[in-house]
């Protein structure tokens, strides 16, 4: 609770001291500020803070009527896992690509199983006992939550320099002389130069190459980069090309990672059918083709199915993509299958996906989520259709983020 009342908030204002609460899903925690009003407190979620401390606060966003947001400017009395950030611009009013690195990799990866839990719990009425695994960057030489992004969006400003997005606002924080400290070395740098003002600048990197676009044009490329800009990347063997603009993991262990989880969940045999639902370029086609399942890949994005094709040219009538919405693509596969995965967007699958899937009847579904709160919506409504999580794992692949990824492995309950 708040020493200070705050009746009459404004953006901008400094208020407290206040004692933080629990973490909450979004990257923040949750403090009460006292408001005149007899009752509990005005809920805030603030950043850059942690869980226990006691601090000052700046109101950022008084907008809401049932809550506000605020940044903790002033620690008064600081968390014992408190930490000093690694990047020059995380912090409060500064880049906003970064949610804990005031916090060690082991209170984050706290923070975040805590998340995972009280989202599955409150959404799905999951007991989830799990916690949240390292990931780390193949060959580094420490796990440091560093070093590991192969997929960076970065916005020349007035002068040029190569910048970032505070958070939740259209203004820039130029990029240090050093790089984004998460910045895998192998993306292209972009603080050597000057840029067309208002650019967009994608840098992307992979052990075969790296790529870098302004403005979607190409203006530099080195290694295997296809002229085009586009990547490629080889997991288990087996080679992916990644179109511009096309989804892979920015963590460079998280393909393998998610795969080795696929694969185990759903144990596929040979002969049996299997649906890679939001396919992308056919990274989970070619696992399930490889174990020897025939695939049918459903994905809204006609390069990336494009490049689904070419990637599986060799699996023959094995594998076959549909370049259609999933809710509309669904209708038009088999009615029967053995398998299914499913990697939606972070808004999820949604109720008519699932209850679509669960219809089929597949011996196992693997969902794979990059949003906690999406996925235990969708795992409640699978149960109430007759399948339940039999396993939840989740992978810290973004460190100093908020963001965490989940595999579930669903049977018929």
């Amino acid at each position: 609770m708040s020493d200070s009342l705050v009746p009459e908030p404004t953006q901008g204002q400094v208020v407290g001291p206040v004692e933080v609460g629990p973490v909450a899903h979004g990257g923040h925690c949750v403090a009460r500020l006292d408001v005149g009003d007899g009752g509990p407190g005005r809920v805030v979620f603030v950043r850059h803070a942690l869980p226990g401390e006691r601090v000052l606060l700046t109101l950022t966003d008084t907008s809401h009527a049932r809550f506000w947001r605020a940044d903790a400017t002033e620690v008064l009395e600081a968390s014992p896992e408190r930490v000093e950030p690694r990047c020059p611009v995380a912090g409060p009013g500064l880049c906003g690509g970064c949610d804990w690195q005031h916090a060690s990799l082991p209170e984050q990866r706290r923070l975040k199983t805590a998340v995972v839990a009280e989202q599955l719990q409150r959404l799905a009425g999951l007991a989830w006992t799990g916690e949240v695994e390292a990931v780390p960057v193949p060959g580094a030489k420490a796990d440091d939550g560093l070093d590991w992004r192969t997929r960076m969006r970065y916005h020349a400003d007035e002068d040029g320099r190569a910048a970032l997005r505070v958070h939740r606002s259209s203004d820039l924080v130029p990029v240090p002389d050093e790089g984004c400290p998460i910045a895998s070395p192998l993306t292209p740098p972009v603080v050597d130069r000057a840029w067309p003002v208002g650019a967009e600048l994608v840098a992307g990197g992979s052990t075969t190459g790296s790529a870098l676009l302004v403005e979607q044009r190409v203006v530099s490329t080195s290694g295997d980069a296809t002229a085009a800009g586009g990547l490629h990347e080889t997991v288990r063997g087996r080679t992916y090309a990644i179109p511009p603009g096309g989804f892979w993991q920015v963590h460079p262990a998280a393909a393998t990672v998610l795969v080795d989880a696929v694969l185990e969940g759903l144990a596929p045999q040979p002969g049996e059918r299997a649906f890679d639902l939001y396919c992308g370029v056919g990274l989970f086609a070619g696992a399930l083709v490889d174990a020897g399942a025939q695939v049918w890949g459903l994905e809204s994005g006609r390069a990336a199915v494009a490049a689904a094709r070419t990637n599986l040219a060799d699996a023959g009538g094995r594998a076959r993509f549909t370049a259609e919405l999933v809710e509309r693509g669904l209708a038009r596969l088999p009615k029967a299958t053995d398998l299914v995965v499913l990697d939606p967007p972070r808004s999820g699958a949604g109720a008519r996906v699932m209850r679509d899937i669960v219809s089929r009847r597949p011996r196992a579904i693997v969902y794979v989520a990059c949003d906690p709160a999406a996925l235990a919506r969708d795992l409640a409504t699978a149960e109430k259709h007759g399948y339940s999580a039999t396993n939840v794992r989740a992978f810290d692949l973004f460190p100093m983020t908020q963001h965490v990824e989940c595999v579930a492995l669903l049977h018929p309950s």
